[in-house]
């Protein structure tokens, strides 16, 4: 059945961007929970509705669009914190607001029938175009050399930013690229699970992950492999019984997270014993 499954060329590249995704979760969603960043990553994320309302607008591709209002989203939000003394929370509550805003007002204007936004906002990766995976392995790519590359300096940020600083290292630029990062992996994750739903894609599994380990290129790998679990199974599910697919992944991630607790307090509990 599954082979049967997989034949379909739609469902080829649903498995290609689920896989995808969950590599990206994995990478940028272990920095986004250790540096607890996930009310930035929100922000980021809502914004970009505003530049797939452009992007219809001008009759462009809606996640090119999408691409640039997060990556400037991310450089305004962290530039404006730093040279005013504006609270970090409510700076993110006004881009996520004012990115939701535009986007409303761009599709309002777009001539015509007023586009289907749902996908966009709750993810279908049934409808994942050639067009999508593409740009899905071009930022993907990125994301991994770009972390890769530099490893252990991202390591150093992670967990004594103040210390690095003192040694020379540019850590304004770290979180400038950082954020970038963030809102190329947004991007990559809106036809999956969708701009409302794509931050607990980026948490939920490394939140699994360190139940059970500290190390962060483990939490990574375990993170990336939950990731590829929970993707591909609610791509199934969603597929058989018709259901949105953003929701079932969601869904299944966050019952994945009470297994795993009471898993990992199992696992303590025998060791205690032992």
């Amino acid at each position: 059945m599954i082979e049967t499954l997989f034949s379909y060329n739609f469902m080829k590249n649903a498995l290609m961007a689920a896989i995808l995704s969950s590599v990206v979760c994995g990478i940028i969603g272990t920095i986004i929970v250790e540096k607890k960043l996930v009310s930035m990553s929100g922000g980021i994320a809502h914004v970009s509705f505003g530049g797939i309302g452009l992007g219809y607008l001008l009759g462009i591709e809606p996640i090119i669009g999408g691409l640039v209002f997060s990556v400037f989203a991310s450089i305004g939000i962290s530039t404006i914190n730093r040279k005013t003394n504006t609270n970090s929370d409510a700076l993110i509550g006004m881009f996520w607001s004012v990115g939701m805003a535009l986007g409303i007002l761009f599709i309002a204007l777009t001539p015509g029938y007023p586009p289907d936004m749902t996908s966009y906002l709750f993810g279908d990766i049934l409808t994942v175009s050639s067009i999508y995976i593409k740009i899905m392995i071009i930022l993907s790519l990125i994301i991994l050399i770009s972390i890769y590359s530099i490893f252990n300096y991202w390591k150093a940020y992670l967990f004594d930013e103040e210390f690095i600083h003192v040694l020379g290292i540019n850590t304004v630029f770290l979180e400038y690229f950082l954020f970038i990062l963030i809102a190329l992996s947004i991007v990559v994750l809106i036809k999956v699970v969708g701009i409302i739903l794509s931050i607990a894609l980026l948490t939920i599994p490394p939140a699994i992950a360190k139940l059970f380990t500290y190390d962060i290129k483990n939490i990574m790998l375990l993170s990336t492999l939950l990731g590829i679990v929970f993707n591909v199974l609610g791509l199934i599910i969603s597929y058989q019984y018709n259901i949105p697919s953003g929701a079932t992944i969601i869904l299944l991630s966050v019952i994945g997270y009470l297994v795993a607790i009471v898993l990992s307090k199992y696992i303590k509990y025998k060791k205690v014993l032992a």
